[in-house]
């Protein structure tokens, strides 16, 4: 407690904490294929904010913003330089995933200084000037046009609830049993250890439950948060979500009580240097993006980080199964490697 949990702190606020994140996916829908596109492009790469790559229709487009794959779409319009050489001042469209306003806040402020690209590529009788740029971006914040920082703290704001309440509580509460010396008791009643697990781990779930519809009945009135797809299949998500928080939370408290001494304090311990990182990595507070690999690598070891994309998925950005797939299953298997854990300790 007094020297590893500072030094990770250090290392976490230090490294992955980026308030300006650069490097964004950013999806290019293009025809022409001509001189000013590619000036356009290179503009966008040398910015800092932007990965361009190319794609083949406005559906992968659609796609990639929906799973969180592309944080920008930028779609150049047809016969761009001819409406450019004409003086018609054509606009970019720039679709912005703005389900995590942090994230893109900075990319699309330092679109207004790429305007003047093109001006050594343009005729001499086309002279722009600062007022009157020979094209505009024209930027659409999907999933959250206001990019109000409430539509991205509550959804996550769920999943941390979850976490907290649900693993903490329920790894005390299998600890204070070992340490009062009744869990040996429980298990030597004429009952299988699994319904005596089920039945410490069940009401944690419905009070997990519980919270979710307090916190979303709330938000939803107050805050005007946005519900846009199905809630049964959020609720199953969830569900998914809030048993890997009690698997972990049953895994800490065994082996708090088959290795250590303390047990209670070595739970919490054990709690602490978990929900840290999944505060700090998992896009709750800070944009994804913006973290060095290797703690992107770590976040999506975290039950959190793909719970945190379905909740803001399914409210803001009303996906389905389809969607939510590539994250159900990294919490499927994190939930049953961690049982085989806490069944092995």
């Amino acid at each position: 407690m007094i020297i590893a949990l500072p030094v990770m702190q250090l290392f976490l606020f230090g490294y992955a904490i980026n308030t300006d994140p650069k490097h964004l996916p950013a999806g290019l829908l293009a025809v022409d294929h001509s001189q000013y596109e590619r000036t356009l492009v290179a503009a966008l790469r040398n910015s800092g904010y932007c990965n361009i790559r190319p794609l083949e229709s406005e559906a992968e487009g659609e796609r990639g913003l929906a799973n969180g794959e592309l944080l920008f779409v930028v779609n150049i319009p047809l016969n761009f330089d001819r409406s450019v050489d004409r003086g018609e001042k054509p606009a970019v469209l720039m679709d912005a995933d703005a389900s995590d306003p942090s994230a893109i806040g900075n990319a699309t402020a330092a679109l207004g200084g790429l305007t003047t690209a093109l001006d050594r590529d343009l005729p001499q009788d086309v002279r722009p000037t600062a007022a009157s740029p020979p094209f505009q971006f024209e930027v659409h914040a999907r999933y959250n046009p206001e990019q109000l920082t409430v539509l991205n703290i509550v959804p996550g704001l769920v999943c941390i609830v979850l976490m907290l309440s649900t693993m903490f509580v329920t790894t005390l509460s299998i600890t204070r049993e070992a340490e009062r010396g009744t869990m040996e008791n429980l298990l030597a009643m004429p009952v299988p250890p699994i319904e005596v697990i089920l039945a410490k781990v069940v009401p944690y779930s419905v009070i997990g439950y519980i919270q979710v519809i307090l916190i979303m009945a709330i938000a939803a009135a107050v805050f005007g948060l946005p519900i846009r797809s199905s809630i049964p299949l959020l609720t199953l998500a969830l569900g998914l979500f809030i048993a890997s928080n009690l698997a972990l939370g049953v895994t800490f408290s065994t082996i708090a009580r088959n290795r250590m001494r303390a047990i209670q304090m070595r739970s919490i311990q054990m709690v602490q240097f978990t929900w840290l990182p999944s505060i700090l990595l998992s896009r709750f507070m800070f944009p994804f993006k913006g973290m060095p690999i290797w703690a992107q690598w770590a976040g999506e070891v975290l039950p959190t980080t793909h719970a945190l994309r379905i909740v803001r998925g399914v409210l803001l950005k009303g996906n389905g199964v389809s969607e939510i797939a590539p994250d159900l299953w990294p919490i499927a298997v994190l939930t049953l490697g961690i049982g085989v854990i806490a069944t092995w300790c």
